[in-house]
């Protein structure tokens, strides 16, 4: 009985939404809408499938609109003019009010002409090129993720690997073409380089893909962008892995493109991939999502029952969402029959008939930018006629399939997760904002992205000769045997030094660059040979300025910084007739004055406290007497204990002074036996004393830079040139000081020491290194191994071997006298003495005092006890008398007790 009645039920309802759905669809205006897809392709046909889910699922959540898309879908069978014939039929037959599609960029190209000719929007969720903007073609709409949204994700995981150089690779059509502008200024944001762009065309053959690649292999780089098909780049992928190109060392990043249908390929051709990383679209789930992925993969085998399998991607969520979004729009925008306007026939169409202007164009469109909803792929926002995509997955290809590794999203960089509200900082410098990579060889160790290949050339090193200083560089003629260029000097041995302790090989051959044929070459030249690309590397003494910094890059600098002067020194004793007053700075000598003052006060307010007879004397004594505490020690002069603490201590000041103080009057009368001629640049400019340097280096600028009279400076070469003028002196043509970089300096004092000496540095450089070319990623590796050169024992060795022991010449480096003492080098003993002297004096004010106090009551009581008496005189007198006998007795008694005392400490000063 239950079951007769639920039948009875769903009869009743069927039958009623029938009837409620006739008496709608009398009232419903229809609203053509033209689909043209490449129906022969992976893409065409999920989209197909989804879009007619889509029209189903959106009447049956609005079945009160009052508008219904019809839908006429033609194959453009993936042809460009056929794509075009298809649209122009549309508009002509149909009066179509809209169209989506066309699939591929290269057909929009043409049909969004043609809808913007006619006010038709045109909706793709597929067409990408960065050429189909908005702004030259209003009527054109891309529901689908713009290739400039994903350059700053590719952007971003070059940057968290440290790569510098990138080389895309793309087909050669608008597709492929359009994202290279967009690339290669994100690139360049991040300081990484495109040495090279592989464009193939979309019809290239195996042999012509396989070619490609071995001039690919040929090259340094191993950072590859590849942005083309999913046809094309299952044939290239496939390639790749035959010649070996998917092993370890390289690095594949593959773009939304291709990453959106990984799953649709062919699992051999997945395998191939193995180890690429790759940007998909990001999907976020729900339960919507889950459910419409059933019913598409059930409609997909009814719509495609001989074909294999179909896997939804995100341009079948992408065809769902547009499907939606043009719906709304055709009710928002409240379209009629009667709107339309006759055009006359245009005579560069292949068909006669005239094509009719959409006058609900302007309106439908504006309902399409306008609209916004939480689609299937997400929020689906398709404001400046471009759908804003704001978060991409990072993938890596493993086995048969893709794991997920990171995400990128335009607020918060590379991150782990994929909440956002999660993250609240932008990640580009460090990889623990992505899962562990599997790269290309089943690696986990991360490429370098750069290698030097076997099969290619050898680097190219530009060395100079005829320079002034074969020690520093020098070059030999070609092997006989080899045809190899031997060098050798300093610059060389840590260069090559610097080369066999990279990890791994750098095969490399010398190329000379001969200043001695052409006396106008300089340096600057030389640096300029690898702005030209006609060398990868140029060795020598090059100093790292910020002008060729601005052409090549250096390494770090292999040799001490700056410039200084050659100056002569002169033999000379120093007649100053108050050169003793030298050693001690004049705080010194005000401050010995005044502790020796303070001292013998100190000392004479001890002893006056200690009834000492001898500072009874008159005035003037007193002084001498004060003057001599502070000077002698003698028993009969000094008594009290405290008097001694503090003068042994003083003497003790003094004698640690006096030392010091023979020490470097003995120095100054000695050492100042040497001194430059010249002390700095000031003086030179002061008295317009001629200066040389070297020929052909830039210490010229320099020097006119300082205010030095052009007519003033001389070139030389070095160092003969060097020792030549300075052995005349200003006075007979030579000069009064050569002016060089430390280095060289260093060696020609190496040659001649004797006689001369270094002034300074006067100016700050930034030493000598060697130039590659910008970008090179072997800048960071051959500055590390320099730094592990000079910061070790090594670089002791080679300058011993090239330069000489330093050590054995006393006039490398700034001679100058030697300095006065100051009030700081006695900091110590000046405080125990102050110390000393302050807290016997307080100590024995206290026990004075104290004692004062005492004595001073019982007087003053015994005065007021005793009355006026005259005729007591005698008696009085005579208890006078007595008292004082008591108190010398006891006075005796206290003196013997000090003279005690006196006597032992007299023993231990005498032992001390």
């Amino acid at each position: 009985m239950a079951t007769r009645v639920r039948i009875t039920m769903f009869l009743f309802l069927a039958f009623s939404s029938a009837v409620a759905q006739n008496i709608t669809e009398s009232r419903v205006k229809e609203f053509h809408v033209g689909v043209v897809l490449d129906l022969g392709t992976t893409v065409g046909k999920v989209a197909h499938t989804s879009i007619s889910i889509a029209v189903e699922d959106f009447y049956a959540v609005h079945p009160n609109y009052t508008t219904r898309l019809v839908l006429h879908v033609r194959d453009s069978m993936t042809d460009d003019v056929q794509a075009a014939s298809a649209v122009l039929d549309l508009l002509e037959n149909y009066n179509v009010q809209a169209i989506i599609g066309p699939q591929k960029s290269s057909q929009a190209v043409f049909v969004s002409a043609l809808g913007n000719k006619h006010r038709v929007p045109i909706v793709s969720f597929t067409a990408t090129s960065k050429s189909l903007s908005s702004r030259s073609l209003p009527y054109f709409v891309q529901a689908t993720a713009c290739d400039s949204a994903q350059v700053s994700s590719i952007a971003s995981i070059i940057k968290t690997y440290g790569w510098r150089e990138v080389v895309p690779i793309y087909v050669d059509n608008n597709y492929g073409r359009g994202i290279i502008p967009d690339l290669v200024n994100v690139l360049e944001g991040i300081d990484a380089h495109i040495p090279y762009r592989s464009a193939i065309d979309e019809s290239a053959t195996s042999e012509q893909i396989t070619q490609e690649l071995y001039k690919l292999m040929t090259m340094q780089t191993r950072v590859f962008v590849v942005h083309m098909s999913s046809s094309l780049g299952s044939l290239f992928f496939t390639k790749a892995k035959e010649i070996g190109m998917m092993s370890k060392g390289f690095v594949w990043i593959i773009t939304d493109g291709l990453a959106n249908l990984i799953d649709s390929l062919n699992p051999s051709v997945v395998e191939a991939m193995n180890g690429a990383l790759g940007v998909k679209s990001y999907v976020p789930k729900s339960t919507e999502l889950d459910n419409f992925t059933m019913r598409w993969y059930m409609r997909s085998r009814n719509d495609h029952p001989n074909d294999p399998t179909l896997k939804l991607s995100i341009f079948g969520l992408w065809s769902y969402d547009t499907i939606w979004a043009v719906a709304q729009a055709a009710e928002k925008a409240e379209v009629t029959k009667t709107k339309f306007q006759r055009l006359p026939a245009l005579k560069n169409y292949s068909s006669s008939k005239t094509v009719e202007n959409s006058r609900n164009g302007p309106a439908v469109l504006k309902a399409i930018l306008q609209t916004k909803f939480d689609g299937l792929s997400g929020y689906f926002d398709l404001t400046d006629g471009q759908l804003q995509v704001s978060m991409f997955q990072i993938i890596n290809v493993v086995g048969k399939a893709h794991r997920v590794i990171g995400f990128w999203s335009a607020q918060n960089g590379i991150s782990q997760q994929s909440d956002q509200r999660r993250a609240n900082t932008t990640y580009w410098g460090t990889t623990h904002n992505l899962n562990i990579v599997i790269w290309p060889g089943e690696s986990t160790e991360v490429p370098r992205g750069w290698e030097i290949p076997t099969k290619g050339k050898k680097l190219l090193v530009g060395i100079v000769t005829g320079g002034s200083y074969p020690k520093y560089i020098d070059a030999n003629e070609e092997d006989s045997l080899t045809g190899e260029i031997k060098a050798s000097g300093l610059a060389i041995e840590i260069f090559e030094e610097a080369v066999e302790r990279l990890p791994y090989a750098l095969p490399f051959e010398y190329i000379i660059f001969n200043t001695t044929e052409n006396v106008s070459l300089s340096y600057d030249d030389f640096v300029n040979q690898v702005y030209l690309k006609k060398y990868d590397i140029a060795v020598g003494d090059i100093t790292i300025r910020y002008n060729r910094s601005l052409h090549v890059d250096f390494t770090l600098p292999y040799t001490e910084s700056g410039i200084a002067m050659i100056v002569p020194v002169k033999e000379s004793v120093d007649k100053n007739a108050w050169i003793f007053l030298k050693p001690l700075t004049p705080g010194m000598w005000f401050g010995t004055i005044i502790l020796f003052i303070y001292t013998g006060i100190v000392i004479w307010l001890l002893e006056l406290l200690g009834n000492n007879k001898n500072v009874s004397d008159p005035i003037p004594q007193q002084l001498a007497t004060m003057i001599y505490f502070s000077l002698f020690e003698e028993k009969e002069k000094v008594r009290r204990l405290t008097s001694r603490i503090v003068l042994v201590i003083w003497l003790f000041f003094l004698v640690v002074l006096k030392s010091s103080y023979t020490a470097s009057l003995t120095s100054m009368l000695t050492v100042q036996q040497l001194q430059p001629t010249v002390t700095n640049v000031d003086e030179l400019l002061k008295t317009g004393q001629p200066v040389g340097y070297g020929r052909g280096s830039y210490i010229k600028g320099l020097l006119e830079e300082l205010g030095f009279d052009a007519s003033k400076i001389k070139p030389y070469d070095a160092p003969e040139g060097y020792y030549n003028s300075l052995s005349k002196g200003s006075k007979n043509g030579g000069v009064a000081a050569i002016i060089d970089e430390i280095p060289y300096i260093k060696l020609f004092l190496s040659e001649h020491c004797k006689g001369y000496t270094m002034v300074g540095p006067i100016y700050k450089t930034a030493g000598f290194g060697y130039a590659l070319q910008k970008g090179s990623p072997l800048v960071g590796d051959i500055s590390q191994a320099i730094l592990n050169i000079t910061g070790g024992d090594t670089i002791i060795q080679i300058e011993k071997k090239w330069i000489g022991d330093q050590n054995n010449c006393q006039n490398v480096g700034t001679i100058s006298g030697t300095g006065s003492l100051t009030f700081d080098s006695f900091a110590g003993p000046i405080i125990a003495t102050g110390v000393a002297s302050t807290a016997s004096l307080v100590v024995a004010l206290i026990i004075y005092l104290s004692k004062n106090k005492q004595v001073g009551p019982e007087n003053g009581d015994s005065e007021q006890i005793s009355p006026p008496n005259n005729g007591g005189d005698e008696e009085s007198q005579c208890q006078q008398a007595a008292r004082a006998r008591g108190m010398h007795q006891q006075t005796n008694k206290v003196m013997g007790n000090d003279e005690r005392i006196h006597s032992l400490w007299v023993s231990s000063s005498a032992r001390f």
